[in-house]
């Protein structure tokens, strides 16, 4: 099976423009990316998709690989489309690898990888909510499984809703669960996905995966206890980022 991982490398952004270029103690945000996902077994391939020169010719420079895609993407889904057509190999699925995560563990992308088979559309990684915080906080989308481990519904809000118990209880009655953004197309299924319209359970809640459900797409869900790797969005995450740096090399 061949496994093309991805990165998408946008130049601008609305908090943190050339955020893939930022330096993080002597590499770019983007090449420590690139670094990480070439350690994951499973990965045939790594290349990074973005819509900058700038992003293309240091990638280049560093050794690795990239191409240039359309600044015109809504998503990053569309984006690896246009990436994979770009590929002069044939590969049965592509992952979608966050940019702005440095210590993406590799272990984790090898994780989703291994559980790709011939009759998986779509995969994603979860994990078991632990916190009240966690639970209630709108930044994080949770999702509610069927009995083939397979994705219902995404929401902002805690899903299920426990009606009998107060809501600071609910993590003692059942069982919740968190999205992490690291996602697995198999390479026809990303081809029927992209340039999907918006769909109306997406724009409610601002989650691209609701557009998939709707549409009668299937999503394979695999647990980990692993923790997130560190999401870089501002400069005071990049600062905070080098303070970990500093003190894990040690």
């Amino acid at each position: 099976m061949k496994i093309l991982g991805i990165i998408p490398a946008r130049y601008a952004s609305t908090r943190f423009p050339g955020k893939p270029l930022a330096d993080l103690l002597g590499k770019s945000m983007v090449e420590r990316v690139y670094l990480q996902c070439k350690k994951a077994t499973l990965l045939t391939e790594v290349v990074v998709a973005t819509d900058n020169k700038q992003i293309l010719d240091h990638v280049t420079g560093f050794g690795g690989k990239a191409c240039i895609t359309s600044s015109n993407h809504h998503s990053g889904t569309d984006r690896c489309y246009e990436t994979l057509t770009q590929q002069k190999d044939k590969f049965n699925f592509v992952v979608n690898i966050q940019g702005d995560e440095p210590f993406i563990d590799p272990g984790q992308i090898d994780l989703l990888c291994g559980s790709l088979d011939k009759h998986t559309e779509l995969a994603t990684l979860i994990q078991k909510i632990i916190t009240l915080e966690q639970l209630l906080a709108p930044t994080e989308a949770k999702v509610v499984l069927n009995h083939r481990r397979e994705a219902l519904y995404f929401s902002r809000s805690p899903i299920p809703f426990l009606h009998k118990f107060p809501q600071e209880q609910w993590l003692k009655h059942a069982t919740f669960y968190r999205h992490m953004g690291l996602y697995a197309y198999r390479s026809d299924i990303l081809k029927a996905i992209a340039g999907l319209p918006v769909s109306p359970m997406e724009r409610a809640e601002s989650l691209e995966q609701l557009r998939w459900i709707e549409n009668g797409y299937h999503i394979k869900t695999v647990e980990t206890e692993a923790e997130d790797g560190m999401c870089i969005d501002t400069p005071e995450d990049l600062e905070r980022a080098k303070e970990y740096l500093m003190k894990t090399s040690k």
